[in-house]
């Protein structure tokens, strides 16, 4: 289901939210009301004096802006604390002008992701304030898939309601790994103490522990909960008070989807709109894999001699600023996209973009992962060439024997390094992003081992002994989706790439270090990808195709 927010105007408006959250499942509308709430943050529970119905007296520095690469905005949570949506927006930043028509050259729509290149954190002791990555979008994430959800870059979460849990108790809403317990207990505080006299609780049903009780007669219809998701928070314990929160969330970001039609089929972009036009295949059959419906879809366009394009009189776009057109162009970006390497092709072969090996129609996404040599290349950048290649990993028996030395901190290891998990900086070359090697053996994310593992063997183009797959995950991420990729930059996991121009021309330099043997651990696909100069355009051109007006 996609949801229809309405378009707010650089101000946070709670009662157009609602109007629209009327037509939701009460479920969902009680989730994005959580996703919204402010109050759980470490900011508010340090600066309230114990009243969780008492406004701030001054908002928490981190939301009084929205970071982007041209520079800051005001920010929509101006004057309170952090949230969910401070790092997934959708139309807060949306800028209209005179004639109520959007401005372009600053702020715009989000498909649930921010503008940052790594996400603020609130200020705490330990220094931080970005998150180690780009802030992903969540549209389309939760996407059923043949090998199994996981989220987060690097899959360290499960399930959408554990990275919900950890998220509200960690350190993206200023909570140290050591304060889980604090954490909880703050989360638990709201809910219970929330006497409704806050503008959330005036839009969606009043006070928490009514809403999530349910029986009340003074809870509209619309916001009345199911039995099954009902609880009443003065008898239940902390835990469960915090796992029935973290559901409803879940709930909310799991029906986040781009448009479709009664079929399934993707409606929203001029991609959809030329396969449509020209009765191509939209989706796969049943059964079918989707790299099968790929090379489908790519015999059929040579069945389509004078394709019908698509023209801004079929749109135009209302959220974009470009044209909403599918022409020559984009049709040969598409081929290229669509192209593998064939054995006959010669060793100068261009315009073979293999682009399907990970990013397969119509979700442009395995759900692998994979390493595309981001992390070498910002390595790289920082510390000089061969710098990535001469780092010393440590071992799976070393990593074991001293895990906070090099992992992330968790509870459990509250003085973890993160070191490979970590922006690369001058001076500083012990620091790098490893990805999945991040996850893979932790025994803190014990609950997403099975997962990865299994994740990872998919991802392999050969098979690995269990013993040597941690060096197999060295800098591998998961594949994003990529449409409305207009709605979700900067891009990569480092959110380094500003354009998608940009993006294909770092695969033309990590394919050429892939087949010259100088990308470590770099995925074997890179190798196939053959683009020259003049396919860029053609690429970056189909890609904008993918963008659609999610509003």
């Amino acid at each position: 289901m996609k949801i229809l927010l309405p378009i707010l105007v650089g101000l946070f408006s709670l009662t157009a939210a609602f109007a629209n959250a009327q037509d939701d499942p009460a479920e969902v509308a009680i989730g994005e009301r959580l996703f919204l709430e402010t109050r759980f943050a470490e900011f508010f529970a340090r600066n309230s004096q114990g009243d969780v119905n008492r406004p701030l007296a001054a908002g928490d520095p981190t939301v009084e802006t929205t970071d982007t690469p041209d520079g800051p905005l005001a920010g929509p949570f101006a004057g309170l604390s952090i949230n969910c949506r401070s790092c997934h927006l959708v139309d807060e930043q949306l800028a209209l002008d005179s004639q109520g028509l959007p401005v372009f050259d600053e702020g715009g729509i989000r498909t649930y992701a921010d503008f940052a290149r790594r996400s603020p954190v609130p200020e705490r002791e330990d220094g931080a304030t970005r998150t180690p990555r780009n802030s992903p979008a969540l549209v389309n994430a939760s996407l059923a898939r043949r090998a199994g959800v996981t989220f987060h870059f690097d899959g360290e979460f499960p399930t959408l309601a554990t990275l919900v849990r950890e998220t509200l108790t960690g350190r993206n809403y200023g909570w140290l790994p050591s304060e889980r317990k604090q954490a909880v207990a703050q989360i638990v505080r709201v809910v219970r103490k929330d006497d409704g006299s806050g503008e959330l609780a005036h839009e969606f049903g009043g006070p928490y522990a009514r809403v999530l009780r349910g029986t009340d007669e003074r809870i509209p219809e619309e916001l009345r909960l199911p039995k099954h998701l009902r609880i009443d928070v003065v008898k239940a314990s902390d835990d469960k008070i915090l796992r029935a929160v973290a559901k409803l969330i879940a709930i909310y970001v799991e029906q986040l989807e781009f448009a479709t039609d009664d079929s399934g089929a993707f409606t929203g972009s001029p991609f959809d709109l030329f396969l449509l036009r020209n009765a191509l295949p939209r989706q796969p059959k049943k059964g079918e894999t989707a790299l099968a419906y790929s090379r489908r879809l790519s015999a059929a366009l040579d069945d389509v001699p004078s394709p019908r394009f698509v023209s801004d009189v079929d749109g135009p776009y209302g959220l974009h600023d470009q044209a909403f057109e599918f022409g020559p162009d984009e049709l040969a970006g598409l081929r290229i996209f669509l192209r593998e390497p064939e054995a006959d092709d010669p060793p100068d072969a261009t315009g073979v973009g293999n682009c399907v090996a990970c990013h397969p129609a119509p979700f442009f996404t395995d759900f692998l992962l994979h390493n595309t040599g981001v992390s070498q290349v910002e390595y790289d950048g920082v510390h000089g060439g061969g710098a990535f290649a001469a780092l010393e990993i440590p071992t799976e028996a070393e990593r074991m024997q001293d895990p906070e030395a090099f992992l992330p901190a968790t509870a459990k290891h509250p003085s973890g390094t993160g070191r490979f998990r970590a922006a690369a900086v001058p001076g500083q070359p012990e620091l790098t992003d490893l990805g999945v090697w991040n996850v893979l053996g932790n025994k803190d994310f014990k609950d997403a081992q099975s997962r990865v593992r299994k994740l990872l063997a998919k991802s392999l183009t050969t098979k690995v002994a269990r013993k040597q797959l941690l060096d197999a995950s060295i800098a591998r991420f998961k594949t994003p989706g990529l449409r409305d990729l207009g709605h979700s930059g900067p891009y990569m996991h480092n959110g380094e790439f500003d354009t998608l121009d940009s993006v294909v021309d770092l695969y033309v330099t990590t394919s050429a270090l892939q087949r010259a043997g100088e990308l470590r651990n770099g995925a074997s696909q890179l190798a196939d990808i053959r683009v020259a100069s003049g396919d860029v355009p053609l690429l970056a051109a189909f890609l904008r195709s993918l963008n659609e007006d999610y509003d």
